[in-house]
């Protein structure tokens, strides 16, 4: 079932309601705005990978990947019925969270005729009690997420674009634990980022410390975006209710 932050981000995106969910040939599109057909993603960007990929070869696509930098939680004892709790997630993402599914979509992303948003939001989720399965299973279930406000956004189109989200104190030559350091983020996710920036061709293997790999960027070509150090791009947070009457 499609949520009120997808049909937020369609209208935010194509503010005309009859350029959303647009036939394409086999493919339903998300939205179009000024020949860009554009796709917004919640989910893996996996699931969208082989269309996108078919889609690449004679349109121009930009896909939207929100992340929430902070999400309120409304839990509730039914669908519609009464607020048993509400309060902030502790969890935070930021911008470099995305090479978490980056992984999935580096065959396809970078592409001349494929652009990435990251889109930076403050989101609402509503939950219910579920019938748990398992032991370990959640003690809830999400019907909706939806749109607060839009805090930010980093467009990314090449290789070199990635190195944007990067730390700015990242040593010329580093390893995963350099990375994990210096972006305060967990180790995995400093391996799966520099495996898309290997992938991509944004940086490349250039030793070892011991059985660690040690990294460096690739340079970039002239008019490309500098490396590490760039600042994000940052729209003035708006409220959902701006964006779209319909929030």
């Amino acid at each position: 079932m499609e949520t009120s932050l997808h049909r937020q981000l369609k209208a935010v995106y194509s503010p005309e309601a009859t350029t959303r969910e647009v036939r394409l040939d086999s493919y339903r599109i998300d939205a179009i705005a000024d020949d860009v057909l554009i796709e917004i993603q919640q989910a893996s960007l996996s699931a969208i990978r082989d269309k996108i990929r078919d889609l690449v070869q004679s349109h121009s696509v930009l896909v939207v990947k929100p992340l929430a930098v902070r999400k309120y939680l409304r839990k509730r004892n039914r669908q519609g019925g009464k607020v048993l709790s509400a309060r902030y997630s502790p969890r935070r993402q930021q911008a470099v969270d995305v090479f978490d599914d980056l992984v999935h979509f580096v065959n396809v992303f970078p592409h001349p005729n494929l652009t990435l948003d990251i889109l930076l939001t403050e989101q609402e989720e509503e939950r219910v009690p579920a019938v748990k399965r398992r032991r370990r299973g959640k003690d809830y279930r999400t019907i909706d997420r939806s749109l607060r406000a839009v805090t930010g956004t980093v467009r990314l189109s090449s290789a070199a674009d990635l190195c944007r989200l990067l730390p700015v104190k990242l040593p010329r030559e580093f390893t995963t634990a350099d990375l994990a350091e210096a972006a305060g983020i967990q180790r995995w996710l400093a391996q799966k980022a520099c495996y898309c920036l290997r992938q991509t061709g944004a940086a490349e293997a250039v030793g070892r410390q011991g059985n660690t790999v040690v990294y460096q960027l690739v340079e970039p070509a002239a008019g490309d975006i500098p490396h590490a150090g760039c600042s994000v791009p940052e729209c003035a947070s708006v409220e959902a209710a701006d964006i779209c009457p319909a929030a």
